[in-house]
């Protein structure tokens, strides 16, 4: 099964006759004509949301394990398709085709190729790029790479990938989106983020409860001097963030403070808490 079937499975699912003849006439074209084609997908393809099987699903994972493309649109989609057609037998004649096409994209078409991260050739060439638009102001192209985007967990730097979690958490987007979370918590993004929530409660605001799950393997007396005070937050998503490190963590002060609080440690243990519940 190679990833181009199951594009063009998903696909079907979603485009009308024309539609899919359009891209199939293009697909056999030459590189110029698949970089056109690129460019003017939205002429000829709609821009309503896919539909996905269970099966289109499972055949996607098990060739690109983690990237979840729900929310795409029928164009982003077929774009991405198209750049499967690249010849990458030749590097610098690949390259020079992406980056003439990042060169003059406008929005969405930035939107699809930093979709298209994931089976891009040459992984290794697209990190400057990637890291980059972490920095960018425009919203949709931040999330492109951010979140549902397997590529930053695997080939980003620590500082990198730190950047990218702290830009989520502090624009408050929903951090349990980015693919790789948990794997790569590391000390250093635990510190900044205790930085963070001091910085938020001395202004008067609250931090999005659960971001601490990014702090439980990294324990410290600071920051249980922070899980502590979720404990005595009147926020009950605090509270509730506070028992679940708590949980986690392989530290006995923690331990111990969990057990004067004994309706979450049952909840925990009979799986009526986690940190889904405090998704947002």
């Amino acid at each position: 099964m190679s990833l181009i079937h199951v594009f063009y499975e998903l696909i079907k699912n979603s485009a009308t006759q024309q539609e899919q003849q359009w891209l199939t006439t293009k697909t056999a074209a030459s590189t110029p004509a698949l970089l056109a084609a690129f460019v003017a997908t939205p002429r000829f393809i709609g821009r309503h949301a896919i539909q996905i099987t269970e099966k289109n699903r499972s055949e996607l994972a098990d060739l690109v394990p983690d990237w979840p493309i729900e929310s795409w649109t029928l164009d982003r989609l077929c774009r991405v398709f198209l750049l499967l057609y690249l010849e990458s037998h030749d590097k610098t004649a690949y390259i020079r085709s992406i980056e003439t096409l990042f060169d003059t994209a406008e929005l969405q078409e930035l939107v699809a190729l930093y979709s298209a991260l994931p089976v891009l050739a040459y992984p290794e060439h697209w990190v400057f790029r990637a890291t980059e638009a972490v920095r960018s102001n425009m919203g949709p192209v931040f999330d492109a790479v951010a979140l549902g985007n397997p590529y930053p967990a695997a080939h980003f730097s620590e500082a990198a990938w730190n950047q990218l979690v702290l830009k989520c958490i502090f624009n408050d987007k929903p951090i349990h989106r980015i693919v790789g979370l948990d794997q790569r918590a590391n000390q250093q993004l635990a510190d900044n983020l205790s930085d963070f929530a001091h910085e938020r409660w001395a202004a008067g605001r609250q931090v999005p409860p659960q971001v601490w799950r990014l702090v439980s393997k990294f324990m410290n007396e600071t920051l249980f001097e922070d899980i502590k005070a979720l404990f005595s937050s009147p926020v009950l998503p605090n509270q509730q963030a506070a028992a679940l490190v708590s949980a986690e963590m392989d530290y006995e002060p923690a331990h111990q403070g969990l057990g004067a609080y004994p309706d979450w440690k049952k909840a925990i243990r009979d799986g009526a808490l986690s940190w889904q519940m405090l998704e947002s």
